[in-house]
């Protein structure tokens, strides 16, 4: 991370805003979808979005919560395009049925963010009986990214607009477990550690990026897929740690990004011209960043890619 007042080649820094990295660019006739949208910084990605005129839908667990968000920015923005719509990452059923949904619409898709996550939960399995936090960080976006890649390869070739995937990993994906991602102990209780199964799923979250970029490439589609890490966030993100969240609550006002700035990099990548025809990165503080070695491992990121198609489309 950037000392909070450098500014890295971008020109901006750890303190930019999300509507700061944005600002003067016109999304008008964009199409995003936009996952976790109704709380921490998918709120503030969909705030940001919907004011530089892009059409956003928000995929939701919470519909309800979902439906407040947007009446309060359709308040500060009464032109904004703002739809809502059920996503529950844990189900791929759910994902089966968004992406249904969203196709039957007829809408374009320029951009998809993949944000919703979830993070050092104790050991759950998922409605799919896949370890949760892997089920929810990386398993629901893989499906949800195949489910509606056609739809964005179709706009990209009509509109002649760059598509951008954009999928907020972070940090923390140095800290997986030692061989990155444990193919063949996903659901073992006995040697689960909540902090390093996170880091597996947001090491997945890099990996799918990188995989991804290369399959685009190879079919010459107008589309990139970059990953991120946000920051360190004053979000609920460690409610399944109360001791921890309490210490976090103290301290962060003074050494964590506000929920504004824990936004920007998503926005940043997104949207930013400077971002344009950049595949297979992965950014901090709205800056080019360098992943870990597991990270750009390109075999163990095909490896995931195919244990992550047994997953989703079992035989």
């Amino acid at each position: 991370m950037w000392p909070f007042w450098w500014k890295g080649p971008s020109g901006f820094s750890p303190r930019s805003t999300a509507e700061q990295v944005t600002q003067g660019i016109d999304a008008t006739g964009l199409t995003a979808i936009v996952t976790g949208a109704s709380s921490g910084i998918g709120t503030e990605t969909t705030r940001v979005l919907a004011l530089r005129c892009a059409h956003v839908v928000m995929a939701v667990r919470n519909v309800e919560s979902g439906r407040k968000v947007k009446e309060e920015i359709l308040k500060e923005f009464p032109t904004a395009k703002i739809d809502v719509m059920h996503l529950d990452l844990n189900s791929m059923e759910s994902v089966r049925k968004f992406a249904s949904e969203f196709i039957s619409l007829g809408l374009p898709l320029n951009l998809l963010i993949n944000n919703a996550g979830i993070m050092a939960a104790p050991f759950m399995l998922s409605q799919d009986n896949i370890e949760m936090q892997f089920a929810t960080n990386h398993v629901g976006h893989f499906l949800l990214t195949d489910l509606v890649l056609d739809t964005m390869k179709k706009t990209a070739l009509e509109s002649d607009r760059e598509g951008r995937i954009v999928i907020v990993s972070s940090e923390a994906h140095r800290f997986a477990y030692s061989e990155g991602i444990r193919f063949d102990k996903i659901n073992d209780e006995s040697g689960y550690n909540s902090i390093w199964a996170y880091g597996q799923s947001k090491l997945a979250n890099v990996l799918h990026a990188n995989e991804l970029t290369r399959r685009l490439k190879e079919e010459g589609v107008n589309i990139t897929a970059n990953s991120l890490h946000p920051g360190s966030i004053m979000t609920n993100l460690l409610r399944f740690h109360s001791v921890i969240n309490s210490v976090v609550t103290m301290v962060g006002r003074f050494a964590l990004k506000n929920v504004q700035q824990g936004a920007a990099t998503t926005c940043y990548v997104a949207l930013h011209p400077q971002v344009k025809g950049v595949s297979g990165e992965y950014f901090m503080d709205s800056n080019l960043s360098k992943a870990s070695s597991l990270a750009k491992d390109e075999e163990l990121a095909k490896k995931l890619w195919d244990f992550s198609l047994s997953l989703t489309n079992p035989k």
